[in-house]
């Protein structure tokens, strides 16, 4: 399938990537941007409490080598641990960004875990919601509550594969799974891939994308990685739409025995 009749639509703007990567852990801007370069990605993560958009004057701007004239720019409230932060952090983050709207909100529940707070995310959602923030939410990967944030209207919904950093892949395939086949807005793993095969097993379950950054990030080559990564999620893109077929207990020959001479 052309890739130009198979695109992301998010907030009501196309993606021909479906890959989105972090801005996080690298060595320093300039890995940064050739790891960024390399995945093929169009929407970029930056967690605004960690990263320097232009708040700190004098420091590297990572603005400089991500361009939001090539990339949209999504802030995100990571390292908030209460629905006052998160809010406060977007709020700053439109302010900076010039009335930007889409935001990726998590709010997390202890520092062990990375989990996220369900409550104190449903109370910040509601708000930004009501603010005229366009809301890609992270969530557990519990069906129910994928659903209600859709419901309240957030723009994309991003259950975790495994907690964030862990590169365990996805633990749940057949929550995830429920999750996609409910959904009527992009859903998008974010936290738990570790290489390839996971991003690909992401894209064959129906997820509309993937997000990452350990992933990327903390591999012995991150610029390899991430080019490993872009090809990952296509694969597991085409792999879905072209449909797998059955798994089955027992063999059956790739060669009918019909029309044969002996």
């Amino acid at each position: 399938m052309s890739e130009n009749h198979d695109l992301l639509t998010i907030a009501g703007r196309e993606y021909r990537s479906r890959l989105l990567v972090g801005t996080g852990k690298y060595k320093d801007l300039d890995e940064t941007a050739r790891a960024i370069e390399a995945s093929g990605a169009e929407i970029v993560t930056v967690a605004i409490r960690r990263t320097n958009i232009g708040q700190n004057p004098g420091e590297p701007n990572l603005l400089d080598v991500i361009s939001p004239e090539r990339y949209t720019i999504l802030p995100n409230t990571a390292g908030c641990f209460t629905a006052k932060d998160a809010l406060r952090t977007c709020r700053l983050a439109r302010e900076m960004l010039d009335g930007h709207s889409l935001v990726k909100l998590e709010v997390l529940g202890d520092e062990k875990t990375l989990f996220p707070d369900m409550p104190a995310t449903v109370e910040a959602a509601e708000v930004l919601i009501k603010d005229g923030f366009d809301v890609m939410v992270y969530t557990n990967d519990d069906p129910i509550m994928a659903k209600r944030f859709e419901e309240m209207g957030c723009v994309a919904v991003m259950p975790l594969a495994a907690p964030i950093g862990s590169g365990l892949g996805i633990r749940n395939p057949y929550n995830i799974l429920t999750i996609v086949e409910n959904a009527n807005v992009p859903i998008l793993v974010d936290a738990g891939v570790g290489t390839a095969s996971d991003a690909a097993i992401a894209m064959e379950l129906g997820c509309d994308g993937v997000l990452m950054n350990t992933a990327i990030a903390g591999a012995q080559n991150p610029v390899l990685m991430a080019s490993a990564m872009r090809k990952a999620i296509e694969a597991g893109r085409e792999a879905f739409l072209a449909g797998r077929i059955p798994r089955k207990r027992f063999a059956s020959a790739s060669s009918p025995l019909d029309g044969t001479f002996f």
